[in-house]
């Protein structure tokens, strides 16, 4: 009977040597240094010897830096390394030293301290001894992973066999299908690690320091005082040598060392010295075990978490902040511009170089990113003096970087225009930067910022552009003027070479003073030679294709405009359209006219010669290609004007071969071009039109038909965003992505996408409302002003309280009578205003103008969003940060939110992302691989992509989260189980940290997880990540999705409770509204819930699904597929089942019945097999 059910049940699309594997033993790390690593001995500096795996091609401070971060040396620095009595060069590659060799023995050697060196070193323990509470992530605004806490395992080094603590019953009321409850406080579980302990009661800087001239001579560096546990004072010097007690007081300065205190090195050796509980508390540190790399490791970006720890205030005092080491005032301002053009120029002829490139320019990217965000608090905060003395664009140094909002101009629209140009110049310049083998031409380090409601620019500062006389390194531009050079002609070469990557037409246009200029880029760019002696491009905002949709004053045709409500004007200028749809539109022409109407075309052309035959024989003959492909030289006159008759009809900007390029230049106001550029013009005109109709006709409606087969599509505003952006979809066109969902067939199976497009609209509107209303409040009103903000945005027709009427109760409750107060223009917001703002701007920039209604109710009621939803948008969106709290947001006549809710905003920054280019070739090429279906190829492809993109970038990338999930997939396929759960693991963490806790990928991993894990026999942790994936889904966009009838069919698996069923027949309602009864997905559900029946004795009724299970089959694959014959098999089974049940009852009555029924149950390779084919594996 088991085999029979094994045999329905399984869908025979899965081997079963897939499942055996969950039987083998653990597997181990994929090995990826594979010949270059091998161990070294290592001992010295006080330390117990011990053994390192190092490789071959790390350099000796690559060495030194891991030996750094091991527990047997850590807070140890300021070491170097000894072979054989020789100090080794910190520059020097491993597998050049003479004598290295595996078990050679290497020697730690202290080296004295300077200055500098002993403030790292002092850092350093201070880290060690901040312990990371639970929330410390969340402090700081960034996103935890939740994992380890999630399951009590101490992440990748778990034994797979290892315990869990079992639930406590079945899964909580507001996870069950059909609950409105969506409580926060679950989201961020509690830690598992217990309290921080107490090292010390104080340590600072002594009312000694600094040193005075005659100490610094003899060689003091700072004096510190410490307070010990039991409650000893100590005044310590830090010198070369390291660091001793002194005799010093606090009413008598001595620095003569004390008697019999030895001269430490490293300051928690004369801690421990000092200090018995000290020594106890940090040998149990020491011994903690390690976390894995992607949990310790910094993300090299700032990962956004928009809840806070549910306390605001401090759980523990700070008792190192009187040290100075948090301040790290750098000796000198970074040179931004230089440290990344001198990573760019660094050498990429062998793989290990490029590596190393690769690696660095990441580095300097994230330390640039971090100081913007620094600079962006700093400067808006009021702490930088503007440059200028324009009030209007005022201009700020700090750090290295120059900071403006830029001018505001009313021909791109004032301030919308003034962010659409900071936005697009980023864009552009990340276009520039990611132009493979183009050496020579630079651009400055970029990002915008927003923070309060401000945007602004940061740029590295480039050698020689600092002083307003620009003019004589100006090589290149509309104002350049006619000049010859060699540098000039170099320059030249660059920029056509970029062009033609870019797809950007050469053109001319008629400067200011009259003369002609030949231009390859957009009008406002400037090419200059820096004083380093690099080519710069500047001002490349407008590089991109202007977006004939949004230019009312060209024509376009009558049809298109009445179907579309196209051209119409936008509030700025600045809509242009994006690379990805220029190279989609490139490539759906090239397609069309290859294989058809390019042909056809010349055919036509030939005809009317009468010559086709002939003339198409000889050019096969001289050419050796088919009319398809075919480039003409000078030859028969025919075929040539054929041809050229040809590529003028389809928009090619050459006369023998198909070529598109655009003009960033036509349509733009105020640009003149010469008379001889006017059919050149015409053409751009006609290519640019299509282009912006492409995206109506062809983007919008290929986005919405691909949302309707999958079950991974958009659920939040990001996913959303990534999925139209692939697509070449500007997000102005979420009012048309509404319309078109309107005006479908199939509007009901996409109301998924409709909610979350309105959602989108809804809150990049109240982002824009919101960063005006903060300009008119003062610092100490932000908590309250933006908790009203929130309360008037998300409760139906919120009123505020009478200003001052919370300070009178309260002041009555406490006996004293209310002070004056005064009435301030953002307090006296009222909901209903607000939403009038919010709308306004929905209908001038997306043109829907009765969508969202009147209030958020209607929001509610008629797309079935959710306001947490709504609220978690709008705080990613704007920077704040909320109380981890459970908010109450339908009470009209009280705020859900005071002023104590609102922890922080954070800046949100836009940067230039860095390329991993050959981990990335590696994970395309295993994609390609796994498309051809040569799964073991594609598993090494994965392995050594995933390798490469832990030497770049630590696995801690987007990226690389793909890259070890697809190598989880891979590797699960080929029958390794165990090592497939390793990889999920780490995948589950990197998505956590780097995309955010609640990402829609991070939904998506934990429930492969969970799929990996079931295989290994942990059934409970199955059930956790499942149920973790179900609450996140909850939040993040509800339960009307269709991953969520996904999540609903593997919890209905995995689960033994009573809510089985529940789970179940929620998928399959979920599914039949989503794809239909025909669906593959629908017929999975139908067959799970007949497996389930049959599981509880209730054959009849699954009787009824397997047959529309079948039928369904039957549909969509035919009688002679397996599926279908499985299917029928199946409900044989049941069939025989259910005719022996009634011939029991008759025989024996319905009590004796109940007894003697038997159950089929599936068994647990069944089940495994069933979670592959729901999840998509």
């Amino acid at each position: 009977m088991k085999d029979k059910v094994k045999k329905g049940g399984g869908r025979n699309q899965v081997k079963t040597d897939v499942i055996s594997a969950a039987n083998g033993d653990d597997a181990a790390d994929i090995k990826q240094e594979e010949g270059t690593a091998f161990p070294v001995k290592i001992q010295g500096a006080g330390v117990e010897p011990f053994e390192l795996q190092v490789n071959a091609f790390w350099l000796v401070q690559d060495a030194i830096m891991a030996l750094l971060s091991r527990n047997e040396v850590c807070p140890r620095s300021n070491l170097s390394l000894a072979l054989a009595g020789t100090t080794l060069d910190p520059h020097a590659e491993l597998q050049s030293l003479k004598g290295l060799k595996a078990g050679a023995l290497i020697r730690l050697v202290e080296e004295p301290y300077t200055f500098h060196s002993a403030r790292v070193h002092l850092a350093r323990v201070v880290e060690l001894l901040r312990a990371s509470g639970p929330h410390d992530a969340l402090r700081e605004g960034q996103s935890p992973s939740v994992l380890e806490t999630l399951t009590h395992t101490p992440g990748k080094n778990a034994r797979r066999n290892s315990p869990l603590k079992q639930d406590d019953g079945p899964p909580p009321e507001y996870l069950l299908p059909g609950s409105s409850e969506r409580p926060l406080m679950a989201l961020l579980p509690h830690s598992s690690q217990s309290e921080a302990p107490s090292y010390l009661k104080d340590l600072s800087l002594s009312c000694w320091h600094p040193p005075p001239g005659h100490r610094k001579l003899q060689g003091d560096f700072m004096y510190m005082t410490v307070v010990t546990i039991e409650g000893r004072h100590c005044d310590i010097t830090s010198c070369p040598k390291g660091f001793f007690l002194n005799r010093s007081t606090d009413d008598m300065f001595d620095p003569r060392p004390a008697q019999s205190t030895p001269v430490c090195h490293c300051l928690t050796d004369l801690l421990c010295h000092v200090s018995p509980t000290f020594k106890q508390a940090f040998t149990t540190l020491k011994n903690r075990p390690p976390q894995p790399p992607v949990e310790a490791m910094p993300t090299p970006y700032h990962t956004l978490c928009w809840l806070g720890p549910p306390c605001a205030s401090r759980l523990y005092k700070n008792t190192f902040s009187r040290l100075g080491v948090d301040e790290q005032a750098a000796a000198q301002t970074p040179d931004w511009n230089e440290e990344l053009q001198a990573a760019r120029d660094l050498s990429q002829g062998s793989l290990e170089e490029r590596l190393q490139r690769d690696k660095v320019l990441l580095q300097v990217n994230s330390a640039f990113v971090r100081t913007v965000m620094q600079a962006a608090e700093t400067v808006i905060d009021g702490f930088v003096e503007p440059v200028n003395g324009n009030p209007e664009d005022p201009a700020f140094l700090w750090s290295g970087l120059f900071m403006s909002q830029g001018a505001t101009s009313p021909a791109f629209g004032g301030e919308r225009g003034r962010r659409a140009a900071q936005r697009l110049e980023l864009k552009c310049v990340q276009a520039y930067s990611d132009l493979e083998g183009l050496q020579g031409l630079h651009t400055l380090p970029t990002a915008i910022v927003d923070y309060r409601g401000v945007r602004l620019s940061a740029q590295g500062l480039a050698p020689g552009f600092e002083s307003s006389d620009q003019d004589q390194g100006l090589l290149y531009g509309v104002n350049a003027g006619p000049q010859e050079s060699r540098q000039r002609r170099r320059l030249l070469a660059l920029l056509a070479q970029a062009a033609k990557s870019l797809f950007i037409q050469r053109h001319v246009v008629v400067a200011p003073k009259g003369h002609q200029v030949p231009l390859f880029t957009s009008l406002d760019a400037q090419g200059l030679l820096g004083a380093d002696g690099r080519f710069y491009l500047l001002d490349v905002f407008r590089s991109f294709p202007v977006d004939a949709n949004f230019c009312p004053e060209e024509e376009t045709p009558k049809n298109y405009q009445s179907d579309s409500g196209l051209p119409k004007k936008f509030p700025h200028s600045l809509c242009r359209l994006r690379p990805e749809l220029v190279q989609a539109f490139i490539q759906h022409n090239l397609f069309i006219f290859r294989h058809c109407q390019f042909t056809q075309r010349v055919k036509e052309k030939m005809d009317e010669n009468g010559g086709f035959e002939e003339c198409a024989t000889a050019c096969k003959e001289c050419f050796g290609t088919s009319l398809t492909y075919m480039t003409f030289l000078p030859g028969d006159s025919r075929a040539t004007d054929a041809v050229r008759a040809a590529c003028r009809d389809v928009g090619s900007v050459s006369d023998i071969i198909f070529e598109m390029r655009f003009n960033p230049n036509v349509f733009s106001p105020g640009i003149r071009f010469p008379p001889s550029e006017s059919a050149s013009t015409n053409l751009q005109e006609k290519l640019l039109r299509e282009a912006a109709a492409f995206i109506i006709t062809h983007q919008i409606p290929d986005f919405l038909q691909c949302c309707l087969h999958s079950n991974e599509a958009p659920m939040d505003g990001v996913s959303l965003k990534q999925a139209l952006h692939q697509r070449g979809i500007n997000l102005r066109y979420l009012g048309h992505v509404v319309k078109a969902i309107s005006q479908s067939e199939h509007k009901e199976q996409l109301r998924h996408i409709m909610r979350s497009t309105i959602g989108e609209i809804f809150t990049r509107s109240a982002k824009r409302v919101f960063n005006h209303f903060l300009q008119g409040v003062d610092v100490p009103s932000l908590s309250a002003a933006v908790s009203h903000f929130l309360s008037c945005l998300l409760v139906h027709h919120f009123t505020p309280s009478p200003v001052g009427e919370e300070a009178k109760k309260k002041s009555r409750r406490r006996g004293r009578g209310a002070g004056a107060s005064e009435s301030t223009p953002w307090s006296m917001l009222t909901g209903s205003e607000l939403w009038n703002l919010v709308c306004q701007d929905a209908v001038e920039t997306y043109g829907v103008s009765d969508s969202l209604g009147s209030s958020p109710n209607h929001l509610v009621e008629n797309y079935g969003l959710q306001k947490l939803s709504l609220l978690r948008e709008f705080c990613l969106k704007t920077g704040v940060q909320l109380r981890l709290r459970d908010y109450i947001l339908e009470n009209q006549n009280k705020a859900p939110f005071s002023p104590d809710d609102i922890l922080n905003i954070f800046p949100v920054v836009k940067h230039i992302k860095m390329p991993t280019a050959d981990a990335s070739k590696a994970y395309r090429a295993a994609q390609t691989s796994i498309q051809k279906g040569l799964l073991d190829q594609a598993h090494e492809q994965l392995k050594e992509a995933a390798y490469l993109y832990g030497r770049v970038c630590d696995d801690l990338d987007p990226e690389a989260c793909n890259c070890n999930s697809l190598l989880a997939k891979v590797t699960f396929l080929q029958g390794k189980a165990a090592e497939a759960r390793s990889v999920q693991l780490k995948t589950v963490v990197i998505s956590e940290r780097v995309l955010g806790f609640d990402h829609p990928n991070t939904i998506q991993q934990y429930a492969l997880l969970a799929v990996y894990a079931y295989a290994g026999g942990e059934t409970t942790l199955a059930q956790k990540c499942l149920l973790r994936a179900r609450l996140l889904l909850l939040t993040v966009h509800g339960e009307d999705h269709p991953y969520t009838a996904t999540l609903d069919s593997c919890l209905g698996l995995v689960l033994t409770e009573d809510q089985t069923g529940q789970f179940l027949k929620n998928a399959l309602k979920l599914n039949t509204s989503f794809f239909g009864p025909t669906d593959l997905h629908t017929a999975l559900s139908h067959h799970l819930l007949a497996q389930w029946m049959c599981s509880k004795g209730d054959y009849r009724s699954a009787m009824t699904h397997e047959k529309e299970a079948l039928s369904a089959f039957t549909s969509l694959f035919g009688e002679d597929h397996p599926q279908t014959s499985c299917s029928k098999e199946f409900l044989g089974t049941i069939t025989k089942q259910a005719v022996k049940v009634e011939r029991t009852l008759r025989q024996t009555g319905s009590e004796s019945a109940e007894q003697t029924v038997e159950c089929l149950s599936p068994t647990s390779e069944t089940i495994l097999e069933q979670m592959v084919l729901v999840t998509g594996i």
